[in-house]
């Protein structure tokens, strides 16, 4: 019963947060002839009103983001094209890393470099994991196990520390960039604010569900290779 219980609370606790926050960007992504502009339109607007150039908006089956290095604000299809409140909240969001960008905040250069460090030391961790048993085969040392082991595991566990640093970055654009933008701006009723304000935090905290996914496939990985450790 214990470990049914335990089970339960780990799945929702890796799982909960990627769940809440698909469910809030859906719950206000209908159709609201009130709101004035597409997603699209409000990135653009925005990057005109506060001076930022050289960024282009466009659609992506990616996931929304902004690109640093080709300085692209990427929606997907339904914000980029559809009148809603998630629409335009996503589009502040992502806005508001393209002004830390051109601000040359140093918290969005510190995520974008961890970013790419990541991705190549996940690549190089996984290839080395793999290698552990073979390896250890042919050396038929086990401590060379164990150090390939420890190299694998500190760069997937890379992964998971970027996204928890990339909190503060994600925060910082959805509550000291976009909601402030669109209150200010009247891009936003009053009757509005807090389900823009709920919006916004499932933007932030989509990453904080990325990091939990991440610890588990580490976590996993830890199972399969512990007997092949200890052998």
């Amino acid at each position: 019963m214990y470990v049914a219980i335990i089970i339960i609370a780990v799945t929702l606790l890796i799982f909960g947060p990627q769940f809440w926050a698909r469910h809030v960007l859906k719950r206000y992504s209908q159709h609201d002839e009130q709101i004035p502009g597409t997603g699209a339109e409000l990135a653009r607007h925005l990057l005109t009103r506060y001076g930022v150039t050289g960024v282009n908006v466009e659609k992506t089956e990616a996931g929304d983001h902004y690109d640093p290095l080709s300085r692209t604000i990427r929606l997907s299809n339904e914000n980029h094209d559809t009148r809603s409140l998630t629409a335009i909240a996503v589009a502040a969001h992502e806005t508001g890393h393209a002004l830390q960008h051109h601000r040359g905040e140093s918290l969005l250069d510190l995520r974008t470099r961890l970013v790419y460090l990541a991705a190549f030391a996940e690549k190089a961790g996984a290839a080395a994991m793999l290698a552990i048993p073979v390896v250890a085969l042919m050396t038929r040392v086990p401590s060379t196990g164990v150090l390939m082991a420890l190299i694998g595991f500190i760069s997937l566990g890379l992964s998971v520390i970027v996204h928890f640093v990339t909190l503060p970055v994600e925060w910082d654009a959805s509550f000291n960039k976009a909601l402030p933008i669109l209150m200010e701006g009247n891009y936003i009723e009053t009757d509005q604010l807090k389900a823009t304000h709920t919006i916004l935090k499932a933007c932030a905290l989509t990453y904080v569900a990325s990091s939990l996914a991440s610890l588990l496939n580490l976590w996993r990985w830890l199972a399969i290779l512990r007997p092949l450790i200890r052998r």
